[in-house]
């Protein structure tokens, strides 16, 4: 008999730091390795990439994988779904310790070569094996491992199937079922269909937003409401920046064709804003306009700014990191004063990116939001969509699929105790076959 049993490494009691394994047997294969964010925040001054893990383990800001030593098992493969630092960020930190190859979709593959390369603590020579949506990876005659094509707020995100002499088990985090995307092509429903025909032995599935009623709606009604804050006004000469999410290249690209339209240059500003955009042009992912401007470099952010000032707010768009408040990133610096940009009366700032809904975050946004008032600036807050599930979203996936059994994963408490309800309304009972984990635990899924 096949023995299979899930290990809940991270990302179970708390929002990031996102690690899953899956052993069949002896194999074990590892699920995302992520970092959390807030806890990094809180230290002033911190470098990552100088830190060794057992530091990180101790402040809370990547997986505790010590656990993996009481695990029977040899790790066969580590297998990103996308590319946020919630579920890569401690690949470099982490991933050494297993004699794996790391696998993942191209970009995301691209986007750990970046944290490896920027690593000054660990060597991590793991084998790097980028696999498009659709693709297989085969560890042995009776497991393997296949990437389906999902929509999240990335681009090249996948839903992980491990198949098994069993079944198989899906990994769906994160997801929104988004019909009408504005780049790339529509979850692979065909496919996700099919796997629920063929059976599903368990689904370890997001839960991050199984609170919200309804539907996420499609990234075309935020490429529409972007487009309405930027064009549909008569003040069409003061000074406007917008800032969203570095990684959210789709989001990106249609700023960056407004500007266009507005008769505006853009410019992209941040270490962060530079790596994933320049790594999705350089993968084909994205075409640029010809006068895009990109600095990475605070000496080469500050020269922009200047410039900006000097030639008129007017003609340019800046395209900015920093809508969590951030301490350091390029709004923050301009709420601060410490950039040549001066916030005058009527000025827009557009934050095209929620809140993330953690104590730390929601303080540093609204110190941000309150310093650029005090200057004059407008806030457009939250002219934005979800890359991530609402409850019906869930309900949606879970009857497509028809997993025998379900656990909520990338969540708290409150958040795995909605997607449960949900799922029992569906039929599924708690304690037989949906099941509620806690960091450092492993089910069992019984023949």
């Amino acid at each position: 008999m096949t023995e299979i049993g899930i290990i809940a490494v991270g990302g179970y009691n708390e929002m990031g730091r996102n690690m899953t394994a899956i052993r069949v047997d002896d194999r074990v294969i590892i699920l995302d390795m992520g970092l959390r964010l807030d806890r990094v925040q809180i230290h002033e001054d911190v470098e990552i990439d100088k830190m060794h893990s057992l530091e990180l383990i101790e402040m809370g800001a990547i997986p505790d994988d010590t656990i993996m030593k009481e695990i029977n098992g040899n790790v066969c493969a580590i297998v990103c779904t996308h590319g946020h630092l919630d579920h890569i960020g401690a690949i470099s930190k982490l991933a050494h310790r297993y004699a794996a190859p790391i696998i993942g979709t191209p970009y995301t593959t691209a986007l750990i070569q970046h944290q490896i390369d920027s690593e000054r603590k660990f060597g991590v020579r793991n084998r790097i094996i980028p696999i498009e949506a659709g693709g297989t990876y085969q560890i042995s005659d009776d497991l393997y491992i296949e990437l389906i094509r999902v929509q999240h707020s990335i681009v090249d995100s996948v839903f992980v199937a491990v198949h098994t002499s069993r079944g198989a088990i899906l990994y769906a985090c994160d997801f929104k079922l988004d019909r009408t995307p504005t780049l790339g092509e529509p979850p692979d429903f065909d496919r996700l269909r099919a796997l629920g025909e063929e059976g599903v032995l368990a689904m370890i599935t997001e839960s991050t937003n199984a609170t919200r009623a309804g539907k996420t709606p499609s990234e075309r009604i935020a490429h529409d409401m972007v487009k309405d804050v930027l064009l549909g006004t008569e003040e069409s000469d003061v000074g406007m920046i917008v800032t969203t999410f570095a990684s959210h290249i789709s989001r990106i690209n249609s700023i960056v064709h407004f500007a266009e339209e507005m008769g505006r240059i853009p410019v992209l500003m941040g270490r962060s804003m530079d790596r994933y955009l320049t790594t999705a042009k350089e993968l084909g992912y994205i075409t640029l306009p010809d006068n895009v401007e990109i600095y990475g470099q605070r000496k080469e952010i500050d020269r922009a700014f200047k410039k900006i000032m000097e030639k008129g707010k007017d003609k340019y768009l800046p395209i900015v990191t920093g809508h969590q408040g951030e301490p350091g990133a390029i709004l923050s610096r301009v709420a601060n004063g410490d950039t040549a940009y001066q916030i005058e009366s009527g000025d827009r700032i557009i934050f095209s990116a929620n809140v993330i809904p953690t104590p730390m975050t929601q303080a540093n946004r609204y110190a941000l939001e309150t310093k650029l008032k005090m200057k004059g600036a407008r806030i457009y807050d939250n002219v934005h969509v979800s890359g991530h599930a609402y409850r019906e979203d869930h309900w949606e996936l879970l009857r497509l699929i028809k997993p025998e059994h379900v656990i909520p994963a990338h969540g708290t408490l409150t958040m795995h105790s909605a997607y449960l309800e949900m799922a029992e309304d569906a039929g599924y009972e708690l304690g037989h076959n949906t099941h509620l984990l806690r960091n450092g635990e492993e089910l069992y899924i019984e023949e």
